[in-house]
């Protein structure tokens, strides 16, 4: 991406970010190859703002979303949060920054641990970060229920006696706990109900205005992700292929995967006939990308280029104001 003009506006920033797992085999179990599952993601989230990451599944977004907060290592590139290059400190002065750091998983069930009561899984964070005294501790843990939408009871009970919806209330309870300044929402909705869906994205919303949180909403639905992003970014095979402000990207979307996934989004009316985009074939091995642009094997409008020559993110001409950012041979040239 290209500089930004005013560094200090942005909380989060990748730039050119590669996570990639070594593959083992045989009878000695050598090494034998990687799986690229994040290829070089570069990308920045402003202070108070929503970065929407979409894609097909195993595209890499969970990967960059742990690589951030370094749960995973990183094979290459940097992480700079509050302008800081957290990529390479060791875990001692990284433990200060994971207050101002925090995600809420995909699954509420998994995430939550079963042997403990709400009460204590809301007080761990405080209690490992020495923060107040056990009963200011428990004080915290009832608010936070009553800010989620839950109800102060909830705190003696266990995970297993909630539903869906309200075990993810609890995970994004402990995900505010600490007060953080930004939030990776792993696929956050993808498990629940639709009704469910909007409640947890409208509460994500107030508590972002109420607490000025920053937002890296991972995705597979653009339809839910275009309701809570200012901003979106693509994601394809380990890379990102389009990125711009979320109206843009939905009238005027450049790349021919977006084009795909916008036109397989449902319309809502009987009437009208939306043109869809069909791609045939499967998603290419990560352990083993295609050269050139890894859309190429699957692109309708491919051409020779394409599977020679890697493109670029470059800039187009986008909304007044807003970077369009477009990695294609076809809409670059």
């Amino acid at each position: 991406m290209p500089e930004p003009e005013q560094q200090e506006n942005y909380l989060l920033e990748t730039r050119n970010l590669k996570v990639h797992f070594p593959v083992y085999g045989g009878i000695f179990r050598r090494k034998t190859g990687k799986v690229y599952a994040v290829d070089g993601v570069s990308m920045r989230v402003a202070a108070g703002k929503t970065v929407g990451l979409v894609g097909e599944s195993g595209c890499g977004k969970t990967t960059v979303g742990r690589a951030i907060l370094r749960l995973y290592e990183l094979s290459g590139g940097e992480v700079i949060f509050e302008g800081k290059n957290i990529s390479g400190l060791p875990e001692s002065e990284l433990r200060p920054l994971r207050r101002n750091m925090q995600m809420v998983f995909q699954d509420p069930f998994e995430s939550l641990d079963a042997r403990q009561t709400v009460g204590d899984i809301l007080e761990e964070p405080l209690i490992i970060h020495g923060i107040g005294s056990p009963s200011a501790r428990r004080s915290e843990a009832e608010n936070l229920l009553l800010r989620v939408g839950m109800p102060e009871s909830a705190i003696t009970r266990f995970p297993h006696e909630f539903s869906g919806g309200q075990r993810q209330r609890i995970g994004i309870a402990r995900a505010i706990a600490l007060k953080p300044r930004l939030i990776i929402c792993d696929e956050p909705v993808s498990a629940l109900d639709v009704s469910i869906q909007s409640q947890i994205l409208n509460l994500l919303l107030d508590l972002q205005s109420e607490m000025n949180l920053t937002y890296l909403f991972i995705a597979h639905d653009l339809a839910v992700v275009k309701h809570i992003s200012d901003h979106i970014a693509v994601m394809y095979l380990g890379k990102i292929v389009e990125y711009t402000d979320a109206d843009t990207i939905y009238q005027k979307p450049l790349h021919p995967y977006t084009r795909a996934l916008i036109s397989a989004i449902p319309v809502p009316d009987p009437s009208v006939r939306n043109k869809k985009t069909v791609l045939y074939g499967d998603v290419p091995s990560s352990l083993n990308p295609p050269s050139g642009c890894r859309f190429h094997t699957r692109c309708p409008v491919a051409f020779d280029r394409c599977s020679k020559e890697e493109p670029e993110l470059l800039s187009v001409s986008g909304t007044e104001g807003e970077e369009h950012l477009v990695a294609c041979h076809l809409v670059n040239s």
